[in-house]
Parts: structure tokens; C-alpha cells; sequence
């Protein structure tokens, strides 16, 4: 890991395990963790379905970034950035700059199994899944295999995880 980098960003799509590879991160490494989407709840309180139908994705994507501004900076944290974070260009500097980025990629087929049930994200509600989801792999997986590290997520979280112990230890 670079030592520069201070601290630990988990980029990938929705549904890819992000917050929850981040919590056993934080564990692991006993350092906090942050995850974006629940900053910004914190900050609006309003969940991020509200807010996408209240105010829209461009005023959540303004707040998603002022949330990472506020983050980045801090030292020996992780970082769960929401799936979208990575389509500002100041978000990609901050994260590059600031983090060592780990992309948790997953199979499309896979995240459709995770996501076929959900309620409360807002870019899949009442859309056909199969195409948004290829839509938002097309547009973000360029930023996303940049990452530091990539380590494939089609399993289980701790599957996830004894994959990076592997690299680490």
C-alpha cells in the first residue's frame, strides 16, 4: 500500500458490499470508518431516496461531495464512497490524492440478484434493472479500474475480505 495515501476508499457499484467491506475493514484495522450514503443522511436528515426525489441527484451529488471534502482530509480512515462518487472529477482527485482506493467488483449478473428487490435506491425504482445497471457500469468502470487494488466481490463479504487478507498478510 502506498504509504502516502493515508487512508482506505472502497469504490464500486451499488449492491457490491462497500459499507459492509468497510465496517470489517475498520474492525480489522480498528480505525473509523466513514460510508458516504450515511453521512448524507445524517447531513440532510433525509434518507437518499427523499432526497433524490425532493431535490434531485444534482443536489445530492453537490452534498455527496461536500461530505467527501469534509472526509478526505481526515487521517487513517475508510472510506465507503457511494457508487457515483467517482463521475466528479474533484471527487477522483480528493480520492486519488487522499486514499488508497480498493474497487469491489462485481459481476452485473451477481449485483442484479442483490438488487432485484430493492425499495430505496433511488436510480432503480420502477426501471428495468438489467439496462441501469449496464448504463452505470459503462459510465462509471473506466474511474473505477483505476482503484489501487481490485478484488472481485461475487460471494460473501467475508469471502471479500479473506481475498484482501490474502494480498495483505
Amino acid at each position: 500500500m502506498d504509504k502516502g495515501k493515508r487512508n482506505i476508499a472502497i469504490i464500486g457499484h451499488m449492491g457490491s458490499g462497500k459499507s459492509s467491506f468497510g465496517k470489517k475493514l475498520s474492525n480489522y484495522f480498528s480505525i473509523q470508518h466513514f460510508d458516504t450514503d450515511r453521512q448524507i443522511i445524517e447531513d440532510q436528515q433525509s434518507s437518499i431516496k427523499s432526497i433524490f426525489q425532493d431535490k434531485g441527484e444534482e443536489y445530492f451529488r453537490k452534498i455527496e461531495s461536500k461530505i467527501i471534502k469534509k472526509i478526505i482530509t481526515k487521517k487513517n480512515i475508510i472510506i465507503s464512497l457511494g457508487g457515483g462518487s467517482l463521475i466528479n472529477k474533484e471527487n477522483r482527485k480528493l480520492i486519488n490524492d487522499f486514499s488508497y482506493s480498493i474497487f469491489l467488483q462485481v459481476d452485473l449478473n451477481i449485483l442484479y440478484k442483490r438488487l432485484q428487490y430493492s425499495r430505496n435506491r433511488p436510480l432503480i425504482i420502477n426501471k428495468d434493472l438489467n439496462k441501469v445497471l449496464k448504463d452505470l457500469d459503462k459510465n462509471r468502470k473506466e474511474y473505477y479500474l483505476k482503484a489501487d487494488l481490485i478484488i472481485k466481490n461475487n460471494y460473501s463479504i467475508d469471502n471479500c475480505f479473506t481475498n484482501f487478507l490474502k494480498i495483505f498478510d
